[in-house]
């Protein structure tokens, strides 16, 4: 008898890598599922005994499908899987009916334990015929997106934790850009609104290139009540070093974070140069000026953290020089070979 187990998750690499570590003793009957909504119409379909869910999806999240199952009172055991390890988003996911929590990348002691507390055994020990799985087909891009979904969740971590709250945490945009499609990116990010920038440089075995961190301004009041910093009209005479200070927390914080989930994944030691400041309270124009003549190709990673209950907004962008990306190839090509 086959065990039927539901995999849901938008990476074709993290699909892949799941039903890969699935042990052969479960016998597992496994059907994917792409984001929320495709894993609620195969549910309604089919009945599961186990799925593995992500919360970062387009269409429908981890969260948003976690609720829909509680309502619907579908009776499948749910163990997500995810790179969004925040405490707060633990303590979404059981509440929400969650049975168990992995953390990305898959630690596979950490999966036996899990199996074992929600599978129950055998009666009769029986030899058993693997069932045929068809796998994802995995194209480099998709490599590159569970990479950087690994390390955003690890920068998004450090941020909850640091100012204990909860980080909304979009999907990444993994892009190779001429210059002038970075340009015309970072217009779109900032979407006209004033901002205030920082760049840090990074290296690490030839692999290198720039990371920035862009802070709107609506969100400078909102950062200087969760580090309990009195806000205008509280106090009058705020100095601009105390605003400064702030953003070179959150540069610090986010760039170290996610080089930290980077280097872990492509085994690599990353080390980061000290922030610089490129304005505060300026136009997106002036930040576009200081990156011109840096690259002529890059690669960057993208996202825009938002913080529950306020207005604070940042984005942050890795952009990797093109002389690095073949050496970030080769320090990923396990990924496309093991899986």
């Amino acid at each position: 008898m086959t065990y039927p187990v539901l995999i849901c998750d938008d990476s074709a690499l993290a699909r892949k890598q799941m039903a890969r570590s699935l042990p052969t003793s479960l016998n597992a009957d496994v059907t994917f599922a792409i984001h929320g909504l495709d894993a609620l119409e195969k549910l309604e379909q089919q009945t599961f005994e186990l799925m593995f869910l992500d919360l970062t999806m387009p269409e429908l999240d981890g969260f948003g499908t976690l609720e829909k199952i509680r309502q619907r009172n579908i009776p499948v055991s749910v163990v997500v899987v995810s790179g969004d390890i925040q405490p707060k988003a633990k303590q979404k996911v059981e509440a929400l009916g969650a049975k168990a929590f992995i953390q990305k990348p898959i630690d596979q002691e950490v999966l036996k334990e899990v199996l074992r507390t929600l599978v129950k055994p055998a009666g009769t020990s029986k030899v058993v015929t693997p069932v045929s799985i068809e796998l994802p087909v995995l194209k480099r891009r998709d490599i590159y997106m569970e990479v950087a979904n690994v390390s955003i969740g690890r920068a998004a971590d450090a941020l909850a934790r640091h100012f204990d709250v909860f980080v909304h945490l979009p999907l990444p945009n993994v892009n190779v850009f001429e210059v002038s499609e970075l340009h015309m990116a970072l217009e779109d990010i900032a979407q006209n609104s004033q901002v205030s920038g920082v760049c840090q440089g990074f290296c690490g075995e030839g692999i290198a290139g720039e990371a920035l961190v862009l802070l709107s301004d609506s969100s400078i009041a909102d950062l200087k009540r969760l580090m309990q910093v009195p806000v205008d009209g509280e106090e009058l005479d705020i100095p601009v070093s105390v605003e400064l200070e702030l953003l070179m927390d959150v540069s610090n914080i986010l760039v170290g974070a996610f080089l930290n989930g980077l280097g872990q994944q492509a085994e690599v030691r990353f080390f980061q140069s000290q922030p610089v400041l490129l304005g505060q309270h300026i136009p997106i124009q002036s930040v576009i000026e200081s990156t011109r003549g840096t690259f002529n190709k890059t690669m960057t990673f993208e996202v825009s953290y938002t913080i529950e209950n306020t207005s604070i907004r940042c984005d942050l962008l890795f952009m990797f020089v093109d002389e690095s990306l073949p050496l970030l190839d080769n320090k990923l090509a396990y990924l496309m070979e093991e899986f």
